[in-house]
């Protein structure tokens, strides 16, 4: 007779069969299993010196602002370019109108500057995330490459409040707030000249006037007037005539509050500029084409020359105005009858660059810029 075992009792029997079939396997498939997962565990893992350098935190960089907006790309000019303590910096492009300052001594936050939106020719460098607008930043360190004030905008409440903060800058805060003061700057190239001598460091004649009532001009004519801090072209006027400065009298007398200065128009070949970039020299003379009595807003021809140790003496002598100046440049013109160079002024850090030495002058300009940080923001460390 055949005897029928109850269902669970069936089902029991085929789970005993099953495991001992798959049972002499099972020891391997588990050893092999961990192995294979063992050797991706280490894959996975850092070597012990990775390990150690990724657990380190990111260094807090140091912060530049750069103020120029009108052209060069500094955050890539600066890219991978770190301090002597190896610290990162960060570049930070605007302009003067772009920017608000403030400043509280009881808090640790120290000058604070609102920056609305970058320069346009400012990069965001690759690997590095876009900074997002507005913006606070905390600069380190500032250079200025773009004038303080110019026709349509006064930003010497910005620079105040960097002079507030003291931030260590390139030209220093200083000199650039005295350099904005026109007659300030030319009463020093005077002084340079009376210990230097005329012929040595010849600079130009000069009448000031604190307003139209004390306009009295009495030297010769044509006659160039300037002003207030007149520059680039602008506020200057060419006057033929005591008629003509008469009339020119009656105009100023519509700014009250405003000063002159009247110099002796010269009958020019070309005009020259010198240039100093720590201690790089450059010089180059310039000849009108258009027959405008100003060639730096006219059509012109601009060619390098060399620079001569007569340069050099006017430049390295201006150089050490106001406690020193890193970038600076000295404007002259050449008279036509005599061929005298006559000085006419100085420019600061706000100098432009001719286009054709504009890429290795910014690399002077950038290595100067690293030695500069260095000395302000970790002077223990060896350069």
């Amino acid at each position: 007779a055949t005897v029928v075992f109850p269902l669970h009792t069936q089902l029991c029997t085929l789970k005993q069969r099953i495991r001992s079939f798959i049972h002499p396997f099972t020891s391997v498939a588990v050893v092999l299993f961990q192995v294979v997962m063992f050797s991706m565990f280490q894959k996975t893992q850092p070597a012990p010196a990775a390990a150690a350098a990724t657990s380190q935190p990111t260094r807090k960089p140091a912060i530049l602002l750069v103020i120029q907006e009108d052209d060069y790309d500094w955050p890539s000019l600066l890219k991978d370019c770190t301090l002597a303590d190896g610290r990162p910096i960060q570049v930070v492009q605007t302009g003067w109108s772009s920017i608000q300052v403030h400043v509280a001594t009881y808090s640790t936050a120290g000058v604070c500057v609102e920056v609305s939106q970058l320069a346009k020719t400012a990069s965001t460098p690759a690997g590095h995330s876009p900074i997002r607008m507005p913006a606070t930043i905390h600069p380190d360190f500032v250079l200025v490459r773009n004038e303080v004030r110019t026709p349509n905008f006064d930003g010497l409440s910005r620079l105040n409040g960097l002079l507030f903060a003291d931030v260590p800058s390139m030209n220093s805060l200083e000199s650039i707030l005295l350099t904005c003061q026109r007659p300030l700057l030319a009463g020093r190239l005077h002084r340079l000249q009376r210990t230097l001598g005329p012929e040595v460091f010849p600079v130009i004649h000069q009448h000031f006037a604190s307003s139209s009532r004390s306009l009295m001009y009495g030297f010769t004519f044509p006659a160039v007037v300037k002003v207030g801090s007149a520059h680039a072209g602008a506020g200057k006027m060419k006057i033929h005539d005591h008629h003509q400065m008469s009339d020119f009298r009656s105009v100023l007398a519509m700014m009250p509050d405003e000063h002159c200065t009247v110099e002796p128009f010269v009958e020019s070949v070309g005009d020259l500029r010198i240039q100093k970039i720590g201690s790089h020299y450059r010089a180059f003379k310039r000849i009108g084409l258009s027959g405008d009595w100003k060639s730096n807003t006219c059509t012109a021809v601009m060619d390098e020359i060399e620079c001569t140790d007569r340069y050099k003496t006017w430049i390295d002598a201006a150089c050490g105005l106001f406690d020193g100046m890193d970038i600076l440049t000295v404007d002259a013109i050449i008279e036509e009858s005599t061929g005298k160079e006559y000085i006419l002024e100085v420019n600061g850090t706000s100098s432009g660059w001719h286009p054709d030495c504009a890429a290795e002058d910014n690399i002077h300009l950038r290595d100067l810029l690293l030695d500069r940080m260095n000395d302000a923001l970790c002077p223990s460390s060896s350069c």
